[in-house]
């Protein structure tokens, strides 16, 4: 293992999961004195949380992924190298790294199975390793990160962050900017003269705002709530929102967009809400042969709609789903956001900071929909950059 002069610790202070619906625990978890082959230890300069954490705090995430409590949650962060393994100083895209680098970093895929090599899909690998959902108590013990330090998994994707992009921006951007841009490349190209709707103005919807913008969509409609954060679409570039509060249902907002649109529906339509009733209701606004992306939604009991398939067939629809993003979603989404630094304040989504040991109340913010995206600095609260 090569390191600098600085000491490896023989702890890291993490937020636990020990229980489904309790609060995160202090602990302290072993770090690991000795890497792998490929393998990485980074420490935690900021880690924001994700809508999947609050799933996984309240037990709902069950139905999309295995769970071995106890966990560290968080796998949206940015680490700063502190130790080699063998043959781990470059980036999966042949940059070379250098101890202080700051990184993202994926879950690892096997790189063996049919997603992986055949398929060229490493987001279904059958054998992957992930951050948050593994077992914090066995090596390599810092699996998460809402923790001082982490381990990277040797097969886990890893991009150097660039120098314009600040500390904060590049976390968000390791899973709620990779998974839309990984949404926008299945979608497929899209022309300037084509409208799009986006149903939800979270982290997911507002990053989707920006990067329609970006691309040259005709109208852009979004759709959510507060009033806040659509402002901050506006700023994004939508043409247009759509409050919740104003249209409370299903119906109303359906008619909402198809008003705007002159009667007709959106060539494309997103859904980055994950409301029940998200899927039903986006197929009410998309245009006959629109394309529908489904990115929001998690499986499980009681996440079931009525749908009528004759409808599909009749419009003659297109509908995807997006699961995760693998390392060129990150690199992609890394680049956007230094391409676009001056555009877009990407820093509206991650004002608020927080210690590691206010890892409660930032969860419980992010779910009254107080913070649009907390960000955990696990060493201190000094500004990031």
């Amino acid at each position: 293992m090569t390191n600098s002069t600085f000491e490896i610790p023989k702890t890291s202070r993490a937020a636990v999961l020990a229980k489904h619906g309790e609060d995160l625990e202090l602990r302290d978890i072993p770090v690991p004195q000795e890497l792998e082959a490929g393998a990485l230890l980074v420490k935690i300069e900021a880690a924001t949380i994700c809508g999947s954490d609050l799933h996984l705090w309240d037990g709902s995430l069950g139905g999309s992924q295995g769970v071995d409590l106890p966990v560290i949650p968080g796998h949206e962060m940015v680490g700063s190298i502190v130790a080699f393994g063998p043959g781990a100083e470059r980036d999966t895209f042949g940059a070379p790294l250098e101890l202080g680098d700051r990184i993202c970093f994926t879950h690892a895929s096997c790189n063996n199975c049919d997603h992986c090599r055949l398929d060229n899909q490493p987001t279904l690998c059958t054998n992957r390793q992930y951050y948050m959902f593994t077992n914090c108590e066995r090596p390599p013990y810092l699996v998460g990160g809402f923790a001082e330090y982490c381990y990277v998994f040797p097969n886990s994707g890893r991009v150097r962050v660039p120098d314009e992009v600040p500390t904060s921006w590049a976390s968000a951007a390791s899973c709620a900017l990779r998974t839309v841009v990984h949404s926008f490349e299945r979608i497929g190209k899209m022309n300037p003269w084509e409208n799009v709707v986006i149903q939800g103005a979270g982290p997911l919807g507002l990053f989707a705002t920006a990067l329609a913008d970006h691309l040259g969509a005709g109208r852009i409609i979004t759709i959510g709530a507060p009033e806040s954060r659509l402002a901050i679409a506006k700023q994004y570039g939508a043409t247009d929102t759509i409050s919740i509060a104003d249209a409370p249902e299903p119906e109303d907002r359906i008619s909402a967009v198809r008003e705007l649109l002159g009667g007709q529906g959106a060539e494309v339509v997103f859904e980055f809400s994950g409301a029940r009733t998200a899927f039903t209701e986006g197929l009410g606004m998309i245009r006959e042969g629109g394309r529908y992306m489904v990115t929001g939604q998690i499986d499980g009991p009681g996440k079931e709609v009525p749908v009528r398939p004759g409808f599909i067939t009749r419009q003659q629809l297109t509908i995807m789903g997006t699961w995760s993003g693998h390392i060129a979603e990150y690199r992609k989404a890394l680049d956007f956001m230094k391409n676009s630094k001056g555009k877009y304040d990407f820093g509206a989504l991650v004002p608020n900071h927080y210690r590691l040991d206010q890892v409660n109340e930032a969860m419980s913010r992010m779910r009254s929909q107080e913070d649009i995206k907390p960000l955990i600095v696990p060493h201190g609260t000094a500004a990031l950059t």
